[in-house]
């Protein structure tokens, strides 16, 4: 009984049941040599770039164009509600990807640092 117990309980905390709201784009760590950067300005959809929602999300604006981004959390690159965040500035970020229904789909992103103060 005690090992049925246990088995139920890692499949109920396993991983493998964690669900994605979007599609399972995974950004990596480096970009891909034999596709182009580009970079972009990115922010919160909501807060800075103007897109509906009720909550904040991280979004990419490129050609004059703002997108939702999927691979990637505004929550994975800081405190988004912080002086610097993106619910406060728009950065600038290197990205790979693509637009896929309306949406940018990453499979790179780097947040470019905040250029120093003039003094």
């Amino acid at each position: 009984m005690k090992s049925l117990l246990l088995l139920l309980a890692l499949l109920a905390f396993s991983p493998a049941r964690a669900q994605s709201a979007g599609p399972a784009a995974v950004v990596q760590a480096a970009p891909d040599p034999a596709k182009p950067v580009q970079t972009v300005e990115a922010s919160c959809g909501q807060c800075r770039l103007g897109l509906p929602g009720k909550s904040c999300d991280l979004a990419v604006r490129f050609d004059g164009k703002a997108y939702f981004v999927d691979g990637t959390t505004i929550d994975a690159h800081g405190d988004a509600h912080a002086k610097d965040g993106f619910c406060q500035a728009i950065r600038k970020a290197e990205v790979q990807g693509q637009v896929v229904n309306n949406r940018f789909v990453a499979s790179y992103f780097r947040l470019l640092p905040e250029p120093a103060a003039v003094k």
